[in-house]
């Protein structure tokens, strides 16, 4: 598997590549499948689940395919009240505020999220040898920041209240969440993924000594609860660059990069210890130009070669972030063809 090969420092048969939401809202295939169908109807589908997450490997020919889910299913499953709104996000319906909020959020029991057993035997039946699958889960600082604010925010005002004003109440919050995404995790290794990645999409937010003293340690135990599977683990962030050694240390094998530093400082700042996955802008794709896309994604490639010959295990090509939802279908695939000829 490419993939694996270029996260644990072996040599890959052709450069990996895959993107974050390459399933979903930019494929026509997928628009048509979820007509009718709410976004957490559908991750609680498993027949839906497997088609969707095959769709972008079966159009685009990317090297790995990434479990067709969302970082709050696991806390539905586990029976909060929350709804994944169009054009929001994820809105939840009782913000957890006080010390009576955060002893009421219950554990997750394993046959809540047993559609995702499901879909990955199907995905594993249909994917071949050489393509690997991906699970995932959300960080618990950024289920954290979803579950205070109420949804998405720019700000973090109320989890940074609770972070600095009652930490202790914060300790046991973001103690819940571990536990809720390390069992989401392990329903997914248990079931035969090759790799899982760990959203912390918003601790951008938070300067390095924060995130060391009221996250690092949270994200530390899931990686260690996890690290008995063997299998490489990607670790995440948006605007992290500043805390990509910490967020390193954690126990990642690969770090993720956005788009605002080349691959070959990021893997610097690491001190080339682990894999670089990243980090062509989303915004390129949209572009319009062949001669901008291949010039791009050749700086990318340039740069993860450069981190590579520095010392780091490997590189593994993607976006800074996610597919945005309006771009053709067809730009992608022309991508992974001109990363595959590099």
């Amino acid at each position: 598997m490419p993939l694996i090969a270029a996260a644990t420092g072996g040599t890959p048969a052709r450069r990996p590549v895959w993107f974050m939401r390459q399933a979903g809202r930019s494929l026509p295939e997928y628009r048509d499948l979820r007509v009718g169908r709410g976004m957490l109807e559908a991750c609680f589908d498993a027949d839906l689940v497997a088609e969707i997450t095959m769709q972008p490997v079966r159009r685009h020919d990317t090297d790995a395919a990434i479990l067709f889910s969302d970082i709050v299913v696991p806390l539905r499953a586990a029976g909060i009240d929350l709804d994944i709104v169009a054009g929001t996000g994820p809105v939840i319906a009782s913000p957890i505020r006080t010390a009576a909020d955060v002893a009421a959020i219950p554990r997750l029991d394993p046959s809540s999220v047993g559609a995702i057993t499901g879909a990955i035997g199907t995905i594993l039946g249909e994917l071949s040898d050489e393509k690997s699958l991906i699970g995932f889960a959300g960080a618990p600082f950024t289920l954290a920041s979803y579950l205070i604010e109420g949804g998405p925010s720019r700000t973090y005002e109320h989890t940074k209240a609770m972070m600095f004003a009652e930490p202790e109440l914060w300790h046991q919050l973001m103690g819940a969440l571990t536990d809720i995404t390390i069992g989401f995790l392990r329903v997914q290794l248990d079931a035969g993924v090759d790799a899982v990645q760990l959203f912390d999409s918003w601790a951008g937010a938070l300067s390095k000594a924060t995130y060391e003293e009221y996250v690092a340690p949270h994200s530390t135990r899931v990686m260690a609860e996890i690290a008995d599977y063997g299998v490489p683990r990607i670790h995440f962030g948006v605007n992290t660059g500043e805390l990509l050694d910490s967020m390193t240390q954690v126990g990642a094998d690969v770090i993720g990069v956005d788009w605002r530093i080349p691959l070959d400082e990021a893997a610097a700042r690491v001190g080339h210890r682990v894999a670089v996955q990243g980090n062509l802008d989303p915004t390129v794709l949209l572009a319009g130009d062949d001669t901008v896309l291949e010039r791009e994604i050749a700086r990318v490639v340039a740069a993860g070669q450069r981190a590579v010959e520095a010392g780091a295990p490997g590189h593994i090509f993607n976006l800074g972030h996610g597919v945005l939802p309006n771009t053709e279908a067809e730009v992608i695939t022309r991508a992974v063809e001109i990363i595959h000829s590099l």
